[in-house]
């Protein structure tokens, strides 16, 4: 009989995946958590059945390159400009702070040079699987909060692809197995490395750029979706091995530059759309592969260093993360949920670990510390992301914080010739409130800004438009606007914690106003409708009706013309 090793491997471990993915669904945690612990469960350090773990590491090398492909794809000069003010230099630092965390650990542990540096790195980065999954279950995906903590892992992950380039190169020094050794020449070596990254990143940046969107429009021309996905999928394999047997950088750099050439085309959303499921696919056998390799002794042996690392991924970078942000002059609310976006590690962590090991800088142990940190971050994110709701109702009212939330709003500059009365306040001033604004604009109707992005409350102020940055929560803020004297009160964001907060606050101050609040869940639709007072509920339903009022209005002209 012919060998089934391969067909088994796959066969038993997506099976099993999409039981534990079901079980932790159900008990609202992440799916991750339960592709982790089958992969543990059919691994060599539990008893039971045991999977080819040498043929599960393959398959999730494809699963690391489609993972890196789809983060090229999602990645947006755009999006991170917009937030580079906070994401570029918020984001480097919590590394550096988190990275210096652990190898202080691993000094005490007494691990090497190199084993802390690779511990720390793997502390400090989050999971862009995770954390998109949190936010748009918080209704936080397209908000300025989301904003900022997508652009901080962008950061993050285009930090870590560096690192796997460079780390083999400097292993040797670090007291590895692998690279060059402390007496050789490591600036050569790593000149050399540099080198060759550069000449791939400048290929693809001067060509991929311009050939793989053009090849894509070419196969696209076809009308075959088979061809389009086959070339799609072919792309991302393709570039990321020749990048590795051409200018010897990794797999990982490869397929991320493949993702970020193709994003270029303006069929980028469709070749995302069709590469999702095998990517989805080899994503969970990759975690699956990530779980064999956890030892769930080290839960019980080394209680005290699991403690210690989770301390650092919960506690430690998201204290660093929040005051980096508050330091940066940003919104109280917006430290809290950028911080707890940030409280889990995941697959880079993964990557890195087993890089780190295959160099011979992670100790044994040092691959399931990461793994039981990574389990029990993942598993408590949510509860943390539910936190941040007590903690700002709690702190808001600190008068340090208090202070650091409004300095940059409360001289009022922003309202210098304002006419406060009679007028709009819009809070917010993303897609929703750029249209209102025009709109109130052209029909001479006065209107205020609240806005919590500080590029843009400046854009705004240039324009003579009035705008004042900070936290609409805050009632020195609401009053600063003229709320007890405005007519409307517009709340365009869709987090749901923060519009009860608004709607209560705005009927407390000026119970007369017109209050008008976008939603799109049916729970606080109805929590909203209970409420006291001029609300008006504006979301699906609404796009919904006037859609059909236009359909109506159409089909009525042309029966009559008939």
């Amino acid at each position: 009989m012919h060998d089934t090793t391969l067909l088994f491997t796959v066969a038993i471990s997506l099976a099993l995946a999409f039981v534990g993915g079901f079980v932790a669904l159900k008990l609202r945690l992440s799916p991750i958590v339960g592709y982790l612990l089958v992969g543990a469960l059919i691994g060599p350090h539990t008893p039971g059945f045991v999977a080819d773990l040498a043929l599960a590491s393959q398959l999730s090398e494809i699963g690391v390159i489609l993972l890196m492909f789809g983060v090229g794809m999602h990645f947006s000069v755009g999006d991170l400009l917009a937030v580079r003010n906070i994401a570029l230099p918020g984001a480097i630092l919590q590394i550096l702070v988190a990275t210096a965390m652990g190898m202080g650990l691993a000094h005490l542990w007494g691990w090497s040079l190199g084993g802390g540096v690779v511990l720390g790195l793997a502390l400090s980065v989050a999971s862009t699987v995770v954390l998109l999954r949190a936010l748009e279950e918080q209704g936080e995906l397209s908000s300025e909060n989301g904003n900022i903590a997508v652009g901080w892992l962008i950061v993050e992950d285009i930090v870590m692809v560096l690192v796997l380039v460079l780390l083999p190169a400097l292993s040797g020094w670090l007291g590895g197995q692998a690279g060059p050794t402390a007496g050789q020449n490591i600036i050569w070596t790593l000149g050399l490395t540099l080198g060759k990254v550069s000449l791939f990143v400048g290929f693809m940046l001067v060509i991929g750029r311009k050939l793989f969107p053009w090849l894509l429009n070419k196969v696209a021309a076809t009308g075959s979706r088979e061809l389009f996905t086959l070339f799609v999928i072919g792309v991302a394999l393709g570039v990321a091995y020749g990048s590795a047997a051409l200018f010897g950088v990794s797999f990982a750099l490869g397929a991320f530059f493949a993702g970020v050439v193709i994003h270029e085309s303006h069929l980028s959303h469709r070749a995302a759309a069709n590469a999702l499921p095998l990517q989805d696919a080899f994503a969970v056998l990759f975690f699956v592969s990530v779980g064999m390799l956890f030892d769930p002794k080290i839960l019980w042996t080394h209680p005290f260093q699991v403690l210690a690392v989770v301390s650092i991924i919960i506690i430690g970078k998201s204290l660093a993360a929040f005051g980096l942000i508050l330091a940066l002059r940003y919104p109280l609310n917006t430290a809290l949920k950028v911080s707890a976006s940030l409280a889990q590690i995941g697959e880079f962590s993964f990557i890195l670990a087993g890089l780190g090991a295959s160099l011979g800088l992670l100790p044994p142990s040092g691959q399931s510390l990461i793994l039981a940190g990574a389990l029990i971050s993942i598993t408590l994110n949510p509860f943390i992301f539910h936190l941040t709701d007590f903690l700002k109702a709690r702190l808001k009212n600190n008068p340090l914080l208090a202070k650091l939330n409004l300095r940059d709003s409360t001289s009022g500059a922003g309202l210098a010739g304002a006419t406060l009365s009679g007028h709009v306040i819009l809070v917010g001033f993303g897609r929703v409130g750029r249209v209102m604004g025009r709109l109130l604009g052209e029909n001479k109707i006065p209107f205020v800004v609240i806005e919590q992005n500080r590029n843009t409350v400046e854009e705004l102020q240039a324009k003579g438009i009035p705008a004042i940055y900070g936290d609409a929560e805050s009632s020195e803020i609401l009053h600063q606007v003229g709320l007890p004297q405005a007519r409307y009160f517009v709340v365009t964001p869709l987090d749901s914690f923060q519009v009860r907060q608004l709607v209560q606050s705005a009927r407390t101050i000026n119970p007369a106003a017109q209050i008008m609040v976008r939603t799109h869940s049916d729970s606080e639709r109805q929590f909203l409708e209970s409420l006291e007072g001029k609300i008006t509920i504006v979301g699906d339903v609404e796009l919904g009706l006037t859609m059909t009022r236009h359909i109506l209005q159409n089909y009525e002209q042309k029966t009559v013309a008939s």
